[in-house]
């Protein structure tokens, strides 16, 4: 199988403008991206695709891949489709730019999922993580799924679920991780399916696929990393880092 990794970057955020090219120690945000993505080893390609000059320099200067994004996209999954469009490959993976602790094991645990008779069955996977602290619980910002007892995607949400309703019940949080592996043909249908009424009012894209009858895949990690949304998130990061 031929496996790429996508890296959308949108220079505009509503939370946090210019968020990817926000210093991380020595390096940008997106640089920390790619260059920890690239450093994995699990892909044939690497790229970044942008609808931002500023970003595609800021890649391109360094040695990297990056591809500019010809049209206006509601999500990086259509970033993505358009730039994989010709591309002969297999599987997708769809790195967030703003997660700059990219680390291989995470990575490596979601392309196995593909593999064997099971994985033939599997058409988008993504990355989750216990979340213990209930600040972040609450946090509208932090995305919550709830999944059945195979680690399929029952439903993503910025609200609390769960609800704890029994207080005695010992519930496990999951914060999703924004990072997602497609078969490419899953990835193509995916943009030409219409937003769907759940993922317009969350604001969360993997919705369209569970709105349109296809669950995740979802895979449990000891992932430490943060998801930079705001500028106290990247004070975090450096502090991490």
């Amino acid at each position: 199988m031929k496996r790429i990794a996508m890296i959308p970057a949108r220079y505009a955020a509503t939370r946090f403008p210019a968020k990817l090219m926000q210093l991380l120690g020595n390096k940008t945000v997106i640089r920390h991206t790619y260059d920890n993505t690239v450093a994995t080893g699990l892909f044939d390609e690497v790229y970044v695709v942008t609808d931002s000059e500023t970003i595609f320099n800021e890649i391109t200067q360094y040695g990297g891949k990056a591809v500019m994004s010809q049209k206006t996209h509601e999500s990086g999954s259509d970033r993505i489709a358009e730039a994989v469009s010709d591309m002969t490959i297999d599987i997708v993976v769809n790195v967030q730019g703003d997660e700059p602790f990219v680390k291989r094991e995470p990575l490596e645990k979601l392309l196995e999922v593909f593999e064997g008779k099971e994985g033939e069955t599997i058409q988008v996977a993504s990355l989750m993580q216990v979340m213990k602290e209930q600040a972040f619980i609450d946090d509208p910002n932090y995305v919550k799924v709830a999944v059945d007892k195979n680690m399929f995607s029952l439903m993503f949400s910025r609200s609390v679920i769960p609800f704890p309703r029994n207080k005695n019940s010992e519930t496990v949080y999951y914060e999703h991780i924004g990072v997602y592996a497609f078969r490419k043909e899953a990835l193509v249908q995916f943009t030409k399916w219409e937003m769907t009424p759940l993922e317009h009012t969350e604001k969360i894209e993997c919705l369209r696929y569970l709105e349109n009858g296809i669950p995740l895949k979802m895979v449990v990690t000891d992932y430490i990393g943060i998801e930079i949304d705001t500028p106290e998130d990247l004070q975090r990061a450096a502090s991490l880092l």
